[in-house]
């Protein structure tokens, strides 16, 4: 059935220009719709285009008011949002584990390495200073540890000689863009 009342609702969760967002609401189909862009950063660029293409979008810093009023102001919008999954797309805050716990086995996050490699931040300087062969992407399921949920899938990406952590980031992210919305789709249809 390819019905609206079919469709898993997603939140999509950013921090900045939210490309891979751009990249689950041009998939977005059968599978899922998603109800609402959230951010951690009200002046993120990705929020713009949400607004644009239509999205009803959440903005709140936790900047003044704490993580715990932060989550606590965050899970309600998306509730409220008929939210029944959460895509963490470029999101750059570490949830809490009561967040997680609330959403268990409904998170999933994209993550620029091949994991369990390189859990965390740098993921392609630290690739290429290992003199790894290949680098890509995996997507998994948020639990408590970070970047340490099952991985739901990957895209792998050559290390080519002379690559800069910059050149290789823009292969590995055309990658994330094909990946995401394929397994997302994929884990909302289980």
């Amino acid at each position: 059935m390819t019905g609206t009342s079919t469709r898993a609702k997603v939140a999509v969760l950013i921090s900045g220009r939210g490309s891979n967002m751009q990249a689950l609401a041009a998939h977005a189909g059968a599978a899922y719709r998603i109800v609402v862009v959230a951010s951690d950063k009200p002046e993120a660029p990705g929020l713009d285009w949400a607004v644009q293409a239509g999205l009803p979008t959440f903005a709140l810093s936790p900047k003044g008011i704490g993580k715990q009023a932060y989550e606590s102001a965050l899970d309600a919008a998306l509730r409220a949002a008929g939210a029944e999954w959460i895509a963490l797309a470029g999101y750059m805050r570490l949830l809490s584990d009561e967040f997680v716990a609330r959403w268990r086995g409904r998170i999933v996050n994209i993550h620029p390495s091949l994991l369990p490699k390189y859990k965390g931040l740098d993921t392609h300087a630290r690739a290429i200073a290992a003199g790894d062969a290949e680098a890509g992407c995996s997507v998994h399921l948020v639990t408590e540890e970070l970047d340490g949920g099952k991985v739901l899938g990957q895209a792998r990406v050559p290390i080519l000689p002379g690559d800069t952590p910059d050149a290789l980031a823009a292969r590995v992210l055309a990658e994330e863009h094909r990946l995401y919305p394929a397994v997302l789709a994929d884990m909302v249809r289980r």
